[in-house]
This record gives structure tokens, C-alpha cells and sequence, in this order.
């Protein structure tokens, strides 16, 4: 009894003393560490500025080609036997421009049934009445077909911002551009830009496909 007694009272001493014993010694290795991360290392300016990783090489990002001039095609073949096309301006230069026109409702040579639903915008708020074959920012300052993008983004800044940060408009290639290019789509690769809006759709449940055709 007076054994188990003292190994009791050497225990209840011992314990504390060791846990202590850890508690100083995981103190002063924090402590020691802690120090060392506010010494700067041989040859190292601890201030110095971090320069930003730049690839050894950077592809490039491609925009999916807009037509340069759309163009109309005939019933002719020239003497090669290829189709002959128009400009617009080709037939726009003849007429006087209509700035009240929205569609194609009221005219009779060309366009018939063309719908716009684009807000209140007529015909000439986009086309160059100067020029047919260009598009017209809002300054009235003259752009190509292929710069589409920089008109649309006057009026649709929401979805040009999301577009600059890759949020809005398909792309195909690389987001690594050290490992490859990436071509991206413009607005009328997927917008029809006389009706740009999306047909409201049902979203099908996750997997759920059409009926396969029976055969017969």
C-alpha cells in the first residue's frame, strides 16, 4: 500500500512537470520560427517586388472572322462559272436612305420579310447610310463588318464586360496561352443581330435525350 502510494504522488508530480516541459519547448520552436520568417535570406531582398510570371511564349487569342463585306448572291455565274455576288452597296447607292425603316414589311425589291426585334433601333442606327458596305458607331465614326464586336459593345456593356473576362461567347483552344492559341467567337457567330435574342426553351432534366426513330 505505502508502494502504490508513493508511485501515485511521483506520478501526479511527473505529469504535470512533462506536459510543461512540452508546452516551453513547442513555445520557443514557434517562437524560433516565427523569427526566422523576418530574416531575409543570403543574397534576397526581403522587400524586393515579386515580378509577375510571364511565359517564354505567348500565343496569341484569335477572333472568329466576321465577314469583311456580306454579300448577296445571283442567279449569275461570271465567265470563270463561279456565282456572282453584290455588295450592298451595290443597290443601296441607288435609293435614298429611309431612316424610318425598322423592317421588312413595306418593301418590295429586296429584304421582304426581314424582322428586326432589337429593341427600338432602326435599320440605319447600325448600317452607315454613307456607306453600305460599313457599320457606323454611335459617334457616326465608319467601321467594317469584321469590327462588330466594338458595336455591339456600346449597348450591351454588360455582356461585353463578361465577354472580356471570358464569361460570355464560345472559345475553342487553350486557357494556358504558354501551351496554345485560343480562337474566340464574335457576337454574330451566335447572335443574329437584326433579332439577337434567344428563343426562350424548356431545360431538359440532366441526361434525358430524344426517342431513337423506330425502325420500320
Amino acid at each position: 500500500m505505502t508502494a502504490n502510494l508513493i508511485l501515485t504522488v511521483k506520478s501526479s508530480v511527473i505529469i504535470p512537470i512533462a506536459a510543461a516541459g512540452i508546452l516551453v519547448a513547442t513555445t520557443s520552436l514557434a517562437y524560433w520560427i516565427y523569427q526566422r520568417s523576418f530574416v531575409p535570406l543570403h543574397g534576397h531582398d526581403a522587400h524586393a517586388e515579386v515580378a509577375p510570371y510571364i511565359p517564354a511564349k505567348t500565343h496569341e487569342v484569335h477572333l472568329h472572322p466576321n465577314a469583311e463585306t456580306p454579300a448577296v448572291s445571283t442567279d449569275l455565274k461570271n465567265f470563270k462559272g463561279q456565282p456572282v455576288e453584290l455588295s450592298c452597296a451595290n443597290c443601296h447607292s441607288t435609293k435614298t436612305p429611309n431612316r424610318e425603316l425598322v423592317d421588312g414589311t413595306d418593301l418590295k425589291d429586296f429584304h421582304q420579310g426581314l424582322t428586326v426585334v432589337h429593341g427600338e433601333r432602326s435599320c440605319l442606327s447600325c448600317h452607315d447610310s454613307e456607306n453600305y458596305d460599313n457599320l457606323h458607331l454611335a459617334d457616326g465614326t465608319s467601321i467594317p463588318f469584321s469590327d462588330t464586336k466594338r458595336l455591339c459593345a456600346q449597348c450591351h456593356g454588360p455582356q461585353h464586360r463578361d465577354y472580356e473576362h471570358g464569361s460570355h461567347g464560345g472559345m475553342t483552344g487553350y486557357w494556358d496561352l504558354s501551351r496554345g492559341p485560343r480562337v474566340r467567337n464574335t457576337c454574330t457567330v451566335c447572335h443574329d443581330p437584326h433579332a439577337p435574342a434567344y428563343p426562350q426553351v424548356m431545360p431538359a432534366p440532366f441526361g434525358a435525350r430524344e426517342p431513337a426513330p423506330k425502325h420500320h
